[in-house]
């Protein structure tokens, strides 16, 4: 590669733009005296208020996230004492409960969300296109071909494994 690239890599700018949104997010919680609340509690927090203690990998699916990822936020919810996490029928599953500190700061909670929903109804107004639009068409374009099936089909990609 020769130069500076003129953009950030793709990866790069959407890890920027989260967080760009998360911190600005996660500063408002902070304001009000939750430090250790994160903006990526709150879509779980809503499914469990709506549906009731749920299985890690049912909260995940509600949620539009992976089994893992719904277990990473969970451990960080149990250790901030939002949720309990407690054996289901299966030895493999775990009933995730929301505690009396999370349904004490529901309040604080649901008007961060509302705040949060008309800023970005605010932010999409000055975009070419709505950012939930795009990223519904690129998730949308994603599941109709991977991008690992476009990169393959460059005829760029090494075919073999790395020399040693």
């Amino acid at each position: 590669m020769t130069g500076i690239p003129d953009r950030e890599p793709l990866g790069t700018l959407l890890r920027h733009v989260l967080e760009l949104l998360d911190g600005d997010v996660a500063a408002g919680y902070a304001e009000r005296g939750l430090a250790d609340y994160r903006p990526r509690f709150s879509p779980l927090v809503r499914v469990l208020v709506a549906d009731g203690p749920l299985a890690i990998r049912d909260l995940a699916a509600r949620v539009g996230v992976t089994p893992s990822a719904a277990s990473q936020s969970v451990a960080q919810m149990s250790r901030a004492g939002l949720v309990t996490r407690a054996p289901g029928t299966d030895a493999r599953q775990r009933i995730v409960t929301l505690t009396d500190r999370a349904y004490a700061l529901l309040p604080v909670i649901e008007a961060e969300w509302a705040a949060t929903t008309t800023a970005m109804r605010e932010l999409d107004a000055e975009l070419p296109v709505p950012l939930a639009d795009e990223l519904y068409a690129v998730l949308a374009a994603l599941r109709r071909r991977p991008l690992r099936d476009r990169i393959a089909d460059t005829g760029l990609a090494p075919t073999g494994p790395p020399p040693a």
